[in-house]
């Protein structure tokens, strides 16, 4: 009897050591401020989204998508929406060969792409071909569409011309950005403002600036040099020259002073060549030289030896 009741002791003990046997994760979820069955599921959402991003890596690295889109856009190709031609809009001044050679690029690439003889619309890159497009210069924006069954429809926004510019001896046309807009024949220089000097581009909305604050003189201008990358030299159509400081609104000021004075005076037309607006002080002027004038005076003679 005691025996007996000693062994059932024992595995009375035995089954109490038992709750000393919990798993590691069981011990840490007890830590937690969520119950076990909602540990459970957050490990078995952080699992899943490890194999969804395993698989979508390897996915990609089997260009896997790529290879369906191109088999959905030659399904949709054979089912009859393939490109049969483009219409092109927006085209004022640039040269709409440009533009042909850049859809038919794209349309070439696709049909041989798509294994058909026209380019099937759901593998035209629009928008590549917006982006080739905004490579020119003439091109201030371009939006590229599809209009099903068989057309695309390439609308252009132009730049407007708003100077020449001149520098290393040849002429192109710019805009008010700056932007070059195309390379311009000197016997075909539309009747804008001329521009020169490395880096003028850049400066024509500032050269506009200042032209408009003395309305009376923009009609005259000729051309405008920049020189030194600082400061405007403007030339009008009468020959005369403003030599301006550095500094727009230093700039503005000087030409401010000259409108005032030329309209107390008259200083243009009256053969001055060169009106130094640089002193804030006083303005120095050069004269035109007169017929046979000597550009020095003579040096004076050797004297003769005896």
């Amino acid at each position: 009897m005691s025996a007996s009741h000693v062994r059932r002791g024992g595995a009375g003990r035995a089954k109490a050591k038992k709750p000393s046997k919990v798993s590691v994760p069981k011990k840490i979820a007890k830590r937690l401020p969520v119950d076990q069955a909602r540990a459970n599921k957050v490990a078995g959402l952080v699992f899943g989204a490890f194999v969804l991003a395993i698989g979508a890596v390897v996915l990609v690295a089997l260009d896997i998508p790529a290879k369906a889109e191109r088999a959905a856009g030659t399904v949709v190709g054979h089912a009859g929406f393939r490109v049969s031609g483009y219409q092109i809009a927006g085209i004022n001044r640039m040269d709409r060969k440009l533009v042909d050679a850049v859809v038919n690029d794209e349309l070439k690439r696709a049909a041989e792409e798509g294994a058909s003889a026209k380019a099937p619309q759901a593998l035209v890159d629009v928008s590549e071909i917006r982006r080739r497009l905004l490579n020119y210069g003439w091109v201030r924006d371009a939006r590229v569409s599809r209009r099903l069954p068989d057309t695309l429809v390439i609308d252009i926004v132009e730049r407007t011309p708003a100077a020449l510019w001149q520098t290393e001896g040849r002429l192109a046309l710019i805009d008010r950005e700056g932007v070059v807009l195309d390379r311009v024949p000197v016997d075909k220089m539309p009747d804008l403002p001329l521009l020169i000097g490395a880096g003028a581009n850049r400066q024509e909305e500032q050269l506009s600036r200042l032209m408009a604050a003395v309305p009376t003189l923009k009609p005259q201008l000729a051309s405008a040099n920049w020189v030194g990358g600082r400061r405007w030299d403007i030339n009008f159509q009468s020959g005369e020259t403003i030599v301006l400081p550095e500094g727009e609104n230093a700039a503005r000021i000087a030409l401010t002073k000259f409108v005032k004075l030329d309209k107390e005076s008259g200083l243009l037309g009256r053969g001055i060549l060169r009106f130094d607006m640089r002193n804030p002080r006083q303005m120095t002027v050069r004269l035109r030289r007169q017929p046979g004038e000597p550009i020095a005076p003579p040096a004076p003679a050797a004297p003769q030896e005896g």
